[in-house]
């Protein structure tokens, strides 16, 4: 995994300043989105992985009814250097260069139980106060952690689940 990141890194940083420069970052994002679930549908992946699909075909396939002709030639950049394969870890590199851009903490709060919008506004408001950027939330439910939630954001990891403090305390009490 670690590989394909390198790999993808020069063409994120790539799509990041074509994006930029044409103004259309939002453009781009939907656009990476919408190439990088087609590459990893598993009806299509060997359809890109075959040598004899056409850099015209591949474009046709991965790029968005209306997507800009500069990201069809950057469709093509890839499908020329056998680097279509990388378009989920290219779209995800992308998307932390925009965030950095825009000033933005993307942050996900996985609970045991879904968490009224007046927590997630409460714990919105913390991270932004936390990071000194706006923050945007994703949500997931995983009632695995038993109770509590678990708050991810870049490196920061913030365990109040019932489940991490039941692990907590079985090491200290194991040791």
């Amino acid at each position: 995994m670690s590989q394909e990141i390198t790999l993808a890194r020069p063409y994120a940083r790539a799509a990041f300043g074509l994006a930029r420069d044409a103004g259309a970052l939002a453009v781009w994002s939907d656009a990476l989105a919408f190439a990088a679930r087609v590459a990893v549908d598993p009806q299509a992946q060997p359809l890109l992985g075959h040598p004899g699909l056409a850099r015209e075909d591949a474009v046709a396939l991965l790029a968005p009814e209306g997507a800009q002709e500069g990201f069809r030639d950057f469709l093509a950049l890839l499908a020329r250097n056998s680097r279509l394969a990388l378009l989920p870890e290219i779209a995800g590199l992308y998307e932390d260069l925009r965030a950095d851009a825009e000033q933005v903490v993307r942050a996900t709060v996985t609970s045991a139980t879904e968490l009224p919008v007046a927590e997630l506004d409460a714990i919105r408001t913390a991270l932004a106060r936390r990071f000194g950027r706006e923050v945007q939330l994703e949500v997931a439910v995983d009632d695995a952690l038993i109770g509590g939630a678990v708050i991810s954001a870049g490196d920061v990891v913030i365990d109040g689940s019932l489940r991490g403090k039941l692990a907590r305390l079985q090491s200290a009490l194991s040791q």
